[in-house]
């Protein structure tokens, strides 16, 4: 292990005992209590910055961050998942419009391209702190009354049941990486170009009817992907 990786996991221990937004020691104090150059030091503090450990702040300094949310490989809503890790879920509509479905999104939700579709882009909140963009696409006529203001802090899936009688019960989802462009970092509240993760998810109710397109994006500096593997035993080798 060369020197810069052992600065950056010490430095890595060292956030474990650290709060969300406490400050580390200026460079040249840290670099001189961890016996390094303060070029050494920056390149693993710039590692932790990509990593989304830490935050600069421009003439105030190096802060530590909250640890990353981790997003199992479940077909779970947002509100549940916040409200499962004791956090207060919210959202805020930014746009909503009615229009026709167009190529990219008939094909997605099998409709027509002339069918009408409800797209709206909702900031998604926990404890207030922006974490994610969703664009959420239904065909109209499944929800011909959906309104701006209906899913203001509340869960789609929830009002689907409770309104529409509709339960969410197959889901196909892509994950990929992604930045934020210049709107996405303004409403998220971070720098342009931020590393971020990209949630694509085609649903079908329990009629087999397509219910929802929904485009996702979190950010990088406060998500990561946790997957539970089942590994099988090795089958025993056959003798010829």
């Amino acid at each position: 292990m060369t020197k810069y990786h052992a600065i950056r996991d010490g430095l890595l221990d060292r956030l474990e005992h650290m709060s969300a937004g406490e400050q580390l020691p200026p460079e040249r104090e840290l670099a001189q209590e961890l016996g390094v150059s303060r070029m050494t030091l920056r390149r693993a503090l710039d590692d932790l910055v990509a990593r989304g450990a830490v935050r600069r702040r421009h003439g105030a300094g190096v802060f530590a961050t909250h640890p990353k949310l981790d997003q199992p490989l479940l077909a779970t809503s947002f509100t549940e998942d916040m409200r499962a890790r004791g956090l207060t879920p919210g959202s805020r509509t930014l746009t909503f419009e009615v229009s026709p479905a167009g190529a990219r999104i008939a094909r997605q939700l099998h409709l027509t391209e002339d069918a009408e579709v409800i797209t709206l882009t909702r900031l998604r909140l926990a404890d207030g702190e922006p974490l994610a963009l969703e664009e959420l696409t239904v065909p109209r006529y499944l929800l011909p009354d959906l309104e701006a203001t209906d899913l203001e802090d509340r869960s789609f899936y929830a009002l689907l049941a409770e309104r529409h009688g509709i339960r969410i019960a197959h889901a196909v989802q892509t994950i990929e990486p992604t930045v934020l462009d210049v709107q996405e970092a303004r409403d998220l509240g971070v720098p342009v170009h931020s590393s971020a993760l990209q949630f694509e998810r085609t649903s079908t109710d329990a009629e087999g009817r397509y219910v929802e397109f929904v485009r996702s994006v979190y950010r990088g500096d406060r998500y990561t992907i946790r997957a539970e593997l089942d590994i099988p035993a090795p089958r025993p080798e056959e003798t010829p």
